[in-house]
């Protein structure tokens, strides 16, 4: 696998930074008017002097001022996008660890990660610090005006939007994901495929809420309609990073490497997966198929039982019910189903499938396939999408 870290660098400014608050305390600043500090949402207190705490990543002082650039941040809509449906319909944005409360009753990040040592003791330590780090960023960093970027699996596209209210503990919204920020999405959405790879390495991190301002500008010139002028990566300071994040990135350059694929090659590759498991296959060629792109058996005549008949669609568009229901009506009958669909599936889709018994294979799971399977497949399949196995330590 092509495995790459890349993290957000920490800008300091003349003051103290904190990398573990990603904040600055900057003393003696130039005056700021109400105006100024009702907008960038500063937290002020006094400490042997004027000090100022901001949850601002990034400054620039002006004669009569300061320009503060958007903070923007990564949340993932749970673990399979189950919680966009409800994200779009109430305009917010969620994250679950219900049995740590409010988090606003914490007086520290660190009051906080105690809590989740007591809660989740079960867990590995690190997991619980983890755990709890995110769900102070999301209530404690995310502010005002803040832009949000989540990701769609099946569509393979961004939504955008920007926090418009301050973090709330509701459970009446979602039992399960009660830390909530009301959120505007943006009309338009951006398609992965137009991002430069740093962007999609950064972007394809495992955790749950991470800043990710160093592509901002990125993102609003691609809204606003732009060509990106494709900018080397930024180095990696993050404390923050773990090996889960590493293979996260892998992941979801695999996903990218076969998502750039034509129609062909896509069955090609199906078909050197199901070699690699030990299966005789049959590829229907170009045109007309009946229905079935690929036969697949164990003996070399084709009469040996389970008989595998698949389907396959390489597009953005999810597939429907009656494309399920065709190719379990076509020959052979009462062979075993397997349909895959880079775009993902409907509801409908869904729900026939799992009442005929058929296996559905999206872009995430044919992945998945390919990086368990790569060492066996045919060399003129690994020829599609060329990688190299690595190892990291985990501990």
């Amino acid at each position: 696998m092509f495995l790459a870290i890349y993290s957000a660098a920490f800008a300091r400014f003349d003051g103290v930074a904190d990398n573990n608050q990603k904040a600055c305390c900057i003393t003696n600043p130039v005056p700021l008017t109400p105006e100024i500090k009702e907008r960038i949402g500063v937290c002020w207190h006094r400490t042997k002097g004027v000090s100022i705490f901001c949850r601002i990543k990034y400054y620039q002082f002006v004669r009569y001022g300061v320009k503060v650039l958007a903070k923007w941040w990564m949340v993932r809509a749970g673990d399979n996008n189950e919680l966009l449906p409800i994200w779009q319909s109430k305009d917010i944005i969620s994250i679950g660890w219900q049995a740590l409360g409010d988090a606003r009753k914490y007086s520290s990040r660190e009051a906080l990660i105690q809590r989740a040592n007591q809660i989740y003791s079960e867990e590995k330590p690190g997991t619980r610090i983890q755990w709890a780090s995110q769900v102070w960023k999301f209530s404690n960093e995310i502010t005002i005006n803040d832009r949000i970027i989540t990701y769609e699996k099946d569509s393979r596209e961004y939504l955008i939007g920007t926090a418009t209210g301050e973090y709330e503990y509701n459970p009446s919204v979602h039992a399960y994901y009660p830390n909530i920020i009301q959120v505007k999405w943006d009309k338009k959405r951006l398609s992965r495929d137009i991002l430069s790879q740093g962007a999609k390495n950064s972007l394809g991190a495992i955790s749950t809420v991470f800043r990710v301002d160093d592509w901002g500008s990125e993102f609003e010139t691609l809204l606003e309609g732009k060509v990106v002028n494709v900018k080397s990566d930024p180095d990696d300071n993050d404390p923050e990073f773990n090996n889960e994040d590493f293979v996260q990135q892998a992941k979801s350059m695999v996903e990218d490497a076969i998502d750039r694929l034509d129609p062909w090659q896509m069955q090609d590759l199906v078909a050197g997966i199901l070699q690699a498991m030990g299966y005789q296959v049959r590829v229907s060629p170009k045109g007309p198929d009946g229905g079935v792109d690929i036969l697949a058996h164990k003996d070399a005549f084709g009469f040996e039982q389970p008989i595998i008949k698949v389907q396959v669609k390489h597009r953005n568009d999810k597939s429907s019910a009656p494309e399920i229901q065709q190719l379990l009506g076509a020959n052979p009958m009462g062979g075993s189903c397997i349909f895959v669909a880079t775009g993902g599936f409907k509801t409908t889709a869904v729900k026939v499938a799992q009442q005929n018994d058929v296996k559905l294979l999206d872009l995430t799971g044919l992945a998945d396939l390919v990086t368990n399977w790569y060492e066996s497949l045919p060399s003129e399949t690994k020829a599609l999408i060329p990688m190299k196995k690595i190892y990291i330590p985990f501990r």
